[in-house]
């Protein structure tokens, strides 16, 4: 059985289809990518995925249970938790107060959530910086701190909207050696990524999407050959 499965999802708002009838599955321990041009629906997908939005029709099943009609908090404790493309941080408390509200998700006991947001901290590099004010800190830093605070929510499957976005070259490359040693720790990651540098160094499979649909599957190497992904990117050849 996939750990998850996509079948179907189809979601409209009021004229416009966002997402039309994507089916796809992940099995544990596989990376995969979700790349496509802006508006492709890739975000939308994620939401719907995390139970931010309700799709229109379709199922989503993690481990087999229906995840269609939960909220996102009940979707966190089955297992699955997502990052935003523009962190969600918590400016005025500290990096590891903002962890810790991801912990007590597991650990009803502050000093077990504390123990734990600790040793996250210490996975994604922030370990010495605990007790800094996480609206303090640049773009990048707010996004470790934002994995920090999902990684402390014990994952099985880990969402990553657009976590590469924005970073310099250095701080891409720091992010990519953390990602391998999360999914080392055996959490399967799915993530929407524009940076392809990330994508080609990370995934073992990469789904693209244009105008909400999925148009191609393969591994990055198949992807970046595909007619339709290239036109997709790149538009129409010109004849003649």
């Amino acid at each position: 059985m996939p750990l998850l499965q996509v079948d179907q999802l189809t979601k409209r708002f009021d004229g416009l289809v966002a997402n039309r009838d994507v089916s796809f599955a992940v099995d544990a321990g596989e990376i995969v990518a979700i790349i496509g041009p802006n508006g492709a629906g890739k975000s939308t997908l994620f939401n719907c995925i995390a139970g931010h939005d309700v799709p229109t029709s379709g199922s989503v099943r993690l481990r087999g249970a229906e995840l269609v009609g939960h909220a996102p908090e009940a979707i966190a404790a089955l297992g699955l938790m997502r990052t935003w493309q523009i962190p969600r941080c918590f400016p005025a408390m500290s990096v590891l107060e903002n962890t810790m509200v991801g912990a007590l998700l597991r650990h009803s006991d502050p000093a077990s959530a504390r123990t734990e947001a600790q040793r996250v901290l210490d996975a994604v590099g922030l370990g010495g910086r605990g007790a800094a004010r996480a609206g303090d800190f640049n773009l990048a830093g707010q996004k470790r701190v934002e994995l920090a605070r999902a990684l402390a929510t014990l994952p099985k499957l880990l969402l990553l909207d657009e976590v590469a976005g924005g970073l310099n070259a250095t701080e891409a490359l720091e992010l990519v050696a953390i990602l391998r040693a999360i999914h080392g720790r055996g959490i399967t990651l799915v993530i929407v990524e524009h940076v392809l540098e990330v994508v080609m160094r990370l995934a073992h499979r990469v789904l693209v999407l244009d105008f909400g649909q999925l148009i191609a599957s393969g591994t990055p190497e198949e992807i970046v050959r595909h007619p339709a992904v290239i036109e997709a990117y790149l538009g129409k050849k010109r004849s003649g």
